[in-house]
């Protein structure tokens, strides 16, 4: 928060306006250097928001402690606001810095990929391993802003909706699950799950199979605006940014391997509590939309993300 106010007061020092127009036009002048220095704060600043490396330090322990259904909701709500609030920022307000701000948002998008990707395989309480699974989440997102544009923005709505809507899914059903009146909050914990729960069981592999990416699921769609969006710009940095972001999530696949062989092959722990209600039913909701209403749903999210990425600018 003190990076983000620090960058937002010297932005408005050098500016002499918060107005996003009034900002732009001042970065063409001799302040311009003090106001990129403004946005170099802002940006590290809404990068510690949305757990983008190198400031995800807090993000592991937090969704480990949290109680389940806190982690679901910040995990989700709140970095849909802040990456609207990066691609506002950077593309109303900086427009012609383009050249700059991608690359910071470019080497952050990398950086996240790969920390959650190889982080993640050493993890076996599922909070935290989701917890990494965000931040390279965060980075396809970034990689959507640092596209810019309308096609930019369209990829990055498009990917933050459909993620919404996995990791809400999983961490209901992680809500709905108890052994003996305890969490199950462990890889070795869901152990022969497709025998004690298979409805949970199922939705479970088909939230662990979107995060990976694997067609027809959200995920792979949500991956896909995105690849598309940057190799689409033609920019050499952004096509290979894209063919990283790839090789980061077939990295990141092999520890969403390891929950689905848990869930399948390994012997049952014993029995499961019967679920929570509520939980299951958020649980169910979001695995059906993750495959198959997805492929209807794209349908009419594809147009409305669109014409949001066109309007967003003149709002």
């Amino acid at each position: 928060s003190g990076l983000l106010l620090y960058g937002s007061s010297l932005i408005y020092g050098f500016a002499g306006s918060t107005r996003f127009a009034d900002i732009a036009a001042a970065a063409h002048d001799a302040h311009g250097v003090g106001l990129l220095f403004g946005l170099v704060f802002l940006i590290c600043g809404l990068a510690f928001k949305v757990s983008a490396a190198p400031f995800h330090m807090w993000t592991p322990d937090v969704y480990e402690g949290a109680p389940t259904p806190v982690v679901g909701f910040f995990a989700a709500a709140p970095k849909l606001a802040a990456m609207m609030m990066f691609a506002r920022v950077l593309g109303d307000a900086f427009p012609d810095s383009v050249a700059q701000w991608r690359q910071v948002l470019v080497i952050a998008a990398l950086i996240s990929v790969f920390v959650g990707a190889f982080a993640g395989l050493a993890q076996t309480n599922l909070k935290r391993l989701w917890a990494y699974s965000s931040i390279a989440n965060v980075g396809y997102a970034l990689l959507g802003v640092a596209t810019g544009g309308e096609a930019g923005l369209h990829a990055m709505l498009v990917f933050m909706i459909l993620y919404m809507v996995d990791v809400t899914g999983f961490f209901a059903c992680l809500q709905a699950l108890s052994r003996d009146g305890k969490p199950m909050e462990t890889i070795e914990d869901m152990a022969g799950l497709i025998k004690e729960r298979p409805g949970i069981a199922l939705a479970m592999t088909a939230f662990s199979l979107s995060a990976l990416g694997l067609p027809p699921f959200s995920g792979f769609w949500s991956k896909f605006y995105v690849f598309k969006a940057a190799l689409g710009t033609g920019d050499v940095m952004m096509q290979w940014a894209a063919v990283l972001g790839l090789v980061g999530s077939v990295v990141g696949a092999f520890y969403y391997l390891r929950l689905i062989k848990s869930i399948w092959f390994d012997a049952s722990k014993g029995a499961v509590d019967a679920p929570a209600p509520a939980a299951r039913a958020v649980g169910f909701a979001a695995a059906l939309f993750a495959f198959p209403v997805v492929l209807v749903a794209l349908i009419w999210l594809d147009p409305a993300a669109k014409a949001a990425a066109a309007a967003f600018g003149h709002a």
